[in-house]
């Protein structure tokens, strides 16, 4: 009970507990049967402890089970079973003929809906506008008249409905492809203007460095050419100490500054 809580508990289920079964020895086994049978038997009638009886640690469990399945009855019957649930090998949508309703638009995807969607939108206006006025008129004076009439215009309502929503869920595959279209578009256009951000920070760089370069081949050739000039001017006698005053030496001191 434990454990079957806490695979409950657990986002990530584990695989079905059946697949420890599939071991070298069962598998063994398995082939085993399948030489031992008659051509043409079924091996899950077959009793595996009678046919098996000189092998050791024969399961309880039918070997049968660990039979692969069938592809070739799977693409036949175009649906597979798994867990319980049926799922099919190509998806479609149902058409609203196929799940019982009364479809006013034509079923080939190659044929134009547009005046057939176009009638039903039409009618589905009537069809409103007869029910309004039918809610509008006095009550019948004895029960005798049959169905009312707002009852059969809600009806119609109700199938025009079905085949509009029908028709919009037919698109939805349209929908999605023109979606998709849109988003792969979109971020095409992001990384071209990232691409271009790039290569216009990219110039702004090579044309700083450029400007450094020219600055620092201006300065080695000037320094080349005169290279006792920046001493000269820079370096300042000092004067005699034993004819300086107090502001003599800041002076002098400003002036190294």
């Amino acid at each position: 009970m434990d454990d079957e809580e806490t695979e409950l508990r657990n986002p990530f289920p584990s695989p079905p507990s059946h697949y420890t079964r599939y071991t070298n020895h069962n598998l063994k086994l398995l082939e085993l049967l399948k030489e031992r049978a008659s051509e043409g038997v079924d091996i899950s009638t077959l009793n595996q402890y009678d046919v098996l009886s000189d092998q050791t640690d024969v399961p309880e469990w039918p070997l049968a089970t660990l039979e692969k399945p069938r592809v070739d009855w799977i693409l036949e019957e175009g649906h597979y079973t798994v867990f319980g649930d049926t799922w099919f090998i190509k998806e479609t949508i149902p058409s609203l003929a196929e799940l019982g309703g009364h479809q006013l638009y034509p079923q080939d995807p190659g044929v134009d809906r547009r005046p057939a969607l176009r009638s039903i939108l039409r009618s589905l206006l009537v069809t409103y506008s007869k029910l309004l006025t039918s809610l509008l008129a006095p009550p019948p004076t004895s029960s005798s008249e049959g169905e009312p009439e707002w009852k059969q215009h809600l009806e119609w309502i109700n199938v025009l409905a079905q085949n509009v929503m029908a028709a919009a869920n037919d698109l939805r595959p349209v929908q999605a492809r023109g979606n998709l279209e849109l988003m792969m578009r979109r971020q095409l256009e992001l990384r071209r203007e990232e691409t271009k951000t790039i290569h216009s920070k990219c110039d702004s760089l090579e044309a700083q460095l450029a400007e450094l370069r020219q600055s620092a081949q201006s300065l080695s050739s000037a320094a080349s050419a005169n290279p006792s000039q920046g001493a000269t001017s820079s370096s300042v006698p000092p004067p005699d100490p034993s004819q300086m005053s107090h502001e003599d030496v800041l002076r002098w001191a400003e002036e190294l500054v």
